[in-house]
């Protein structure tokens, strides 16, 4: 629709001529299922004579009053309303219909197939807040909000400002009701908030540092109130509020704190002011890894770090986006680390947040941190790896260049000066310069305007008598990428040394931190020491950089990888080993071994997570498509080996169980995940409930040894939204022609699902054994993608355009399909197509070149 998509050029004109200062914003959700009212009072400055636009995508305008004259509805082109003759200051009133979504955006609506109640929730980042009200939709107009809501009497109605007593209607039978809330400070409007429904609640509350009671509040969806651990919750949240307190000197900037456990949600959790949204799959029904439990944890103060850090001090505009996630990312880790019982969460953030930052980085599409954002849809598709996970990793890397005291002092500094106003990153750097004393202009040159990513080699010489004669590290950049930059890291040797057992055990003997910058660095302080076991370069995981280890830490490494003392280093060689398969640089099938090997000793939940996912992509997409089948059999055997001598109960027992499940094909390995399933051949501890159960019936489905009557059989035993989309992908997954073009219909030709039910069914439509099922998709899949980006939302076109690429026949010409030559003739045939689509397409074109070469890297090494 023209004028959705504002640009940079657009708000900051806008911005030039408006001065916002209040909305009175009346929503009407008694209206049925389809849309809600929706009455817009906005109170604003302007320069006089001048003329602009509100953002409204509605579907119907009914009035607009502009300083008291009705204003022709034609004004509205269907996402702008044009607003002409400006006073210096002026009211608009907006009376409008506004449509309930089902795509995670807007107002979204569910409807719980357990009791057919009715829970709603907001979502509006980026630019969603205009489905529900009429509003200058963009984060420097920032102003007040006074929402207030007619919805169903029984319901409960949340938003940014404390829930008031709502007043049941006269006229109604007491069957409706009306909640007004109090203005709430300045906010951009992306973070205010409205959930209803008849949300089951559990309270609390908290002293903040400058003594004021902050009522707290954790809600779900009633059918889920038995499986709310609101004490954890609460636990953490309390944590995170002691801890940001005092990390940022200033209390917490809001009335009350809820989180709202809401259905059918896109992300992780958003950043509403006082009224945090979060996906509903961290209310717990079933037991879970420990690795889910903490991610949780650092979600939790995730947003929470948002409240200072986003929602007080905003950026002015979308380029900035970068800082506001990292930020919060970076705090809500050291938050974990030094407030909660996850004290290695570094490992965890290395593990995870930066193996994305790595591949991310290594994309055709990578970008500096500071993106350019020219508008909306750039910034869509910029919630990505290198926003949130290289962006917190060079703040770790600042941190250690400038310290943390002094960083911790400058953001101090900056909460003060800019509270409840909008900045742009040269107003924190101008403070972090002053507390630490560093000219970081250079710094943020190389750091967050160029992109890629550096790998770091050690270069070791060593005598006869195996003293260091000579030590250096190396810094290599991409030639598409050739900045080289400055590292504040650690160097790290470890030696075997027997433990209290008598086993060896590698401990660190030593630690030198230093400078590295530049092609080759000298270390003259290594020389003339015996040179160590190992030597880990970027120990403890200060710097953002690709590392390799030389040739005899390497081999020490892989031998003794189980006996690091801690889990750090550990983790980087973990990631080391990774790195090098994905480059090409080692056999997947070398890879594939080690993890085998070594994986039972793994004691880190979330180490173990994302081990068997990379074990999953080598097995599926980095060996050599001939060999495949045979090494994918054995592996999977050794898994469910491992499985069965993993400690009953364990977090490994059920990692390794379900990682078994998803690869089972053989008779034999289908007949142990049946008797798992149906209780015949059970696995001490194992505790087979809900989730596991729709896990193996999944992998049975896939097996073909099960179909549609064991899957409506296990719908009526969790007749559930979770057992809703678990029944979709299992239906989804069928591995018959037919059930994949029903899925294909479902999803591209017609807009018939939701977006939690869509995102279940295009993953099942991937999970197949064989791959031949997929090829005669192919062509359909390039022909709609131009039409699929142009007639869906944002979060359902990039769901369909990559969950739907053809990933898995890369490699597979023998099958009539050259993935690459088809999508390259796709992006020489569409140079008009919008930037952002093209950008996606772009990835998973380099995807499947990653997995061509890795193919060959592993063919190349067959015995």
């Amino acid at each position: 629709m023209p004028g959705q998509n504002l640009t940079r050029s657009e708000a900051q004109e806008r911005a030039r001529i408006v001065t916002t200062h209040a909305y009175d914003v009346e929503l009407d959700l008694l209206r049925g299922d389809a849309v809600f009212g929706s009455r817009t009072t906005i109170r604003f400055d302007a320069v006089p004579g001048a003329g602009t636009f509100l953002d409204l995508i509605a579907d119907a305008v009914h009035e607009i009053e502009l300083n008291g004259r009705q204003v022709d509805v034609a004004a509205w082109d269907g996402s702008r309303i044009a607003l002409d003759g400006l006073a210096e200051h002026n009211e608009v009133v907006v009376v409008a219909d506004c449509r309930y979504m089902h795509t995670g955006e807007g107002l979204h609506r569910f409807v719980d197939p357990v009791d057919d109640e009715v829970y709603l929730y907001s979502q509006f980042e980026v630019a969603d807040s205009r489905r529900v009200f009429a509003v200058f939709e963009q984060p420097d107009l920032k102003a007040t909000f006074a929402f207030t809501v007619l919805a169903p009497a029984h319901w409960t109605v949340v938003s940014n400002s404390p829930t008031p007593e709502p007043e049941v209607l006269a006229d109604s039978d007491a069957a409706a009701a009306r909640w007004s809330f109090a203005p709430t400070p300045v906010l951009s409007s992306y973070v205010t908030a409205i959930v209803a429904g008849p949300y089951h609640r559990q309270t609390g509350e908290l002293t903040s540092a400058d003594g004021r009671t902050i009522p707290l509040g954790v809600y779900c969806r009633a059918s889920l109130a038995e499986h709310l651990d609101a004490d954890n919750v609460l636990d953490i949240t309390r944590a995170g509020f002691a801890f940001f307190e005092a990390a940022f000197d200033r209390p917490y900037p809001f009335a009350k704190y809820d989180q709202l456990f809401v259905p059918e949600f896109n992300a992780g959790a958003m950043e509403n002011a006082g009224a945090v949204t979060i996906v509903e799959n961290y209310v717990f029904r079933s037991k879970v890894t420990d690795a889910l439990v903490e991610r949780r944890a650092v979600t939790i103060l995730h947003e929470l770090a948002h409240m200072w850090f986003g929602d007080l001090v905003t950026m002015r505009w979308w380029n900035d986006l970068w800082l506001n996630e990292s930020f919060a990312e970076y705090a809500s880790t050291l938050a974990t680390a030094e407030a909660t019982r996850w004290t290695t969460a570094w490992t965890t953030f290395s593990t995870l947040e930066k193996s994305w930052a790595y591949n991310q980085d290594q994309l055709p599409s990578t970008h500096p941190i500071v993106a350019e954002i020219n508008d909306l849809e750039d910034v869509e598709v910029n919630f990505d790896g290198i926003t949130y996970a290289k962006g917190a990793s060079v703040l770790k890397q600042l941190v250690a260049w400038v310290g943390q005291d002094a960083f911790l002092a400058g953001v101090r500094s900056y909460f003060a000066k800019h509270a409840f106003g909008n900045t742009e990153l040269s107003d924190l750097l101008t403070e972090l310069e002053a507390t630490s004393g560093r000219d970081l202009t250079a710094w943020s040159q190389v750091w967050l305007e160029q992109a890629g990513v550096t790998l770091l080699r050690p270069q070791v010489e060593v005598d006869d008598d195996g003293v260091i004669t000579s030590f250096a590290i190396t810094q290599e950049a991409p030639a598409e990428h050739p900045t080289l930059r400055p590292h504040r890291l650690v160097v790290g040797g470890y030696d075997l040394a027997d433990g209290d057992d008598g086993a060896p055990r590698l401990v660190r003997s030593l630690r030198l931190e230093l400078d590295v910058d530049g092609e080759r660095t000298e270390v003259p302080e290594l020389a003339g020491r015996r040179r160590p076991d190992l030597i880990l370069v970027n120990d403890e995981d200060l710097a953002y950089a690709k590392v390799r280890l030389d040739e005899a830490s390497l081999a020490v490494a892989m031998q003794h990888l189980a006996t690091f003392e801690d889990s750090l280093p550990r983790a980087l060689v973990w990631s080391a080993a990774w790195d090098m398969t994905r480059d090409g640089e080692w056999a997947a099938r070398d890879f594939i071994e080690l993890v085998l090997t070594n994986i039972a000793a793994e004691s880190d939940s979330t180490v173990i997570m994302v081990l068997l996912r990379q074990l999953s992509l080598a097995l599926s997409s980095y060996t050599a498509p001939e060999d495949r089948h045979a090494l994918t059999e054995r592996a999977t055997d050794r898994l469910w080996a491992l499985a069965r001598d993993a400690a009953p109960a364990s977090d490994a027992q059920l990692q390794l169980v379900r990682s078994f499940a998803i690869k089972a094909t053989t008779p034999a390995q289908l007949d142990a995940v049946a008797g798992l399933l149906d209780g015949t051949a059970p696995l001490e501890g194992l505790a087979v409930d809900t989730d596991l159960r729709w896990d193996l019936l999944t992998a049975l489905v896939a097996g073909g040894r099960a179909g549609e009557e064991e899957i409506t059989a296990e719908s009526e035993r969790d007749a559930t939204a979770n057992g809703q989309r678990a029944a979709a992908r299992a239906r989804a997954i069928v591995p018959t022609a037919e059930a994949k073009e029903r899925v294909w219909a479902s999803v591209v030709e017609r807009e018939e699902l939701p977006n939690a039910l869509q995102e279940a069914v295009v993953a099942g439509f991937a999970d197949v054994h064989d791959r031949a099922l997929l090829v005669p998709f192919v062509d359909p899949y390039f022909d709609s993608l131009e039409r699929v980006w142009a007639e869906r939302t944002n979060e359902m076109a990039q769901g369909i355009v990559t969950g739907l690429y053809p990933f898995l026949l890369a490699g597979l010409e023998s099958l009539g399909v050259d993935v690459l030559a088809r999508t390259d003739a796709w992006l020489e045939a569409a140079p008009d197509a919008p930037p952002a689509l093209r950008r996606l397409v772009i990835e998973d074109r380099d995807a499947v070149r990653r997995a061509v070469q890795a193919q060959a890297r592993d063919r190349a090494a067959r015995g």
